[in-house]
């Protein structure tokens, strides 16, 4: 980190007054005082735990400074990190300078943004200023960016603290948090299994209390897979709906698949971010020009009389017999809320995944041309394989890629005349051991690169929004979750129908070993 001089505002912390009139507790950091809100004692781990909402109101109501929320999260991370490798980046002093501005516009009275004093985690593939952004990778180990990405900037502008940078594959590439830069991110329900990924180590910072919320991305999975396997909610807005500029100007290529969104313990803290990231920006001229609808209001309606169809395996896809138990299950909750689910025929056939790869790897290589020759000993292995591949690929199979997802959104479109939701499983298993993604799943073989996230990147494909909400365990106490997808620009669904389930299946009282 550099360009930050934070001495003079840390020093003010140790020369704080306390007002009583207001109410600021500053460092009392064992017991929480709360007797006017109802609360008598919240300790460290509870507070950590809290949702946005209620934090939010014990900053607003001054019963809790943000530097004392702060300095929980970094103490956090200090003692459990170590286990799970969650974090790249921990920006211990740039978070308290911030928190302790964010601490004086409450004393004063200043309008406070959507996020104010909320300490948050970025994913690492999102720039940074002045905080070193690796995207996972080797080659960028020291890389500080000397401007924020879009996604940063708004949830600067929205009064969050960031805490640090959260662990990725390189440059995204892999449905599980492994890289060069150090030992891979650990599930904290089980600290041999993977986290799953891109957005692991984002995931992992959630469900363990190590951040009240959390950015992560997008481009075949990566904030569902993650979401599944650690046990929290995630959700994948329409394409173009966030916009993608990482605050360099570089030539435009279209942004096929990724979208960036929040990872959250709960539908409404992710609602609110998700607010916060929507909305154009003329810096990216695919992003969606509509303004986005209101999230909040839509997790508070918890309205769950849809038409919602079930897809167990896409008609081409293996799926653990624990895992199907557990989804199929969710279906019933649906109906005794109101809904009415009928199974549907989606039957994507087998080389659905060859025109993803496609086209993914075209355009990681077209971002990123000189790698191969210039790093070439830096890159993982299947950051090499993907250069490589997409380095190959030829005009006449980019265009027969697009023609074949041109095929699948006309199958959905098709479906969602009839129906308003598609429910499936998120993942085909719960979370494997590192470095063993499953070759056979209920004795079929599959691709260990892809095969446990069937459902997942065919919704990138087609660019409708979707969310992974846990659903269960398995008898190994893995998390499991459930995908419900929603037609184009209906986030609002999926986030109604998120909060009504949650609403009766909740899950945020339960925590990870690691927490």
């Amino acid at each position: 980190m550099t360009g930050i001089n934070p001495k003079s505002h840390l020093n003010s912390l140790d020369n704080c007054q306390i007002d009583h009139d207001k109410r600021i507790v500053l460092h009392s950091r064992r017991h929480y005082e709360l007797s006017r809100c109802g609360v008598k004692q919240v300790s460290d781990r509870d507070l950590a735990f809290l949702s946005i909402a209620e934090q939010k109101q014990l900053i607003q109501t001054k019963m809790l400074s943000p530097v004392e929320l702060t300095e929980l999260y970094l103490d956090r991370i200090n003692k459990l990190d170590p286990k799970l490798n969650a974090y790249l980046t921990v920006c211990h002093e740039e978070a308290l300078v911030s928190a302790k501005l964010a601490e004086d516009a409450v004393v004063q009275g200043n309008e406070l943004g959507p996020l104010h004093g909320i300490p948050i985690s970025i994913k690492d593939l999102e720039d940074t200023q002045n905080i070193k952004t690796t995207n996972g990778s080797l080659v960028y180990k020291d890389r500080v960016p000397k401007n924020d990405s879009i996604v940063v900037e708004r949830v600067r502008r929205a009064g969050a603290i960031i805490l640090g940078k959260t662990n990725t594959p390189e440059f995204g590439l892999l449905g599980r948090t492994e890289n060069m830069l150090g030992p891979p991110c650990n599930n904290p329900w089980n600290t041999a299994r993977t986290s799953g990924g891109s957005s692991g180590g984002a995931a992992a910072a959630v469900a363990s209390g190590l951040c009240s919320l959390a950015t992560g991305s997008d481009g075949g999975g990566s904030i569902r897979i993650p979401s599944s396997f650690c046990g929290v909610y995630g959700i994948k807005p329409t394409q173009y709906r966030v916009p993608s500029y990482q605050g360099v100007d570089q030539p435009f290529i279209r942004n096929l698949f990724s979208q960036s969104g929040p990872i959250g313990r709960s539908v409404r803290d992710c609602a609110l971010l998700l607010q916060v990231l929507s909305g154009h920006d003329y810096r990216d001229p695919s992003s969606i020009h509509e303004s986005p609808e209101d999230y909040l209001e839509a997790a508070n309606l918890e309205s769950a009389r849809f038409r919602i169809g079930w897809s167990a395996d896409f008609g081409y896809a293996p799926i653990d017999n624990e895992v199907l138990h557990t989804t199929f299950k969710s279906t019933k909750v649906f109906e005794s809320l109101g809904s009415k689910v009928d199974e549907v025929d989606i039957s994507l056939g087998n080389n659905v995944f060859d025109s993803f790869w496609t086209l993914f790897s075209a355009s990681v290589f077209a971002k990123n041309p000189n790698l191969l020759t210039e790093h070439c000993d830096e890159l993982t292995d299947y950051s090499r394989e993907s250069f490589q591949y997409g380095a190959s690929i030829t005009g006449a199979k980019y265009s027969t890629a697009l023609g074949e997802i041109e095929k699948i959104k006309a199958l959905f479109k098709n479906i969602f005349e009839s129906y308003d939701l598609i429910i499936t499983p998120t993942t085909a298993v719960t979370a494997f051991p590192h470095g063993n993604p499953p070759d056979r799943i209920n004795g079929q073989l599959v691709n260990p690169f892809w095969g446990y996230l069937p459902h997942t990147y065919p919704i990138n494909m087609i660019g409708n929004p979707a969310a992974s909400i846990p659903c269960g365990f398995s008898p190994e106490g893995l998390p499991i979750g459930i995908q419900i997808i929603g037609k184009i620009g209906d986030e609002s669904s999926v986030i109604s129908a998120s909060a009504a389930f949650e609403n009766t299946q909740p899950w945020i009282h339960q925590r990870p070993i690691v927490s």
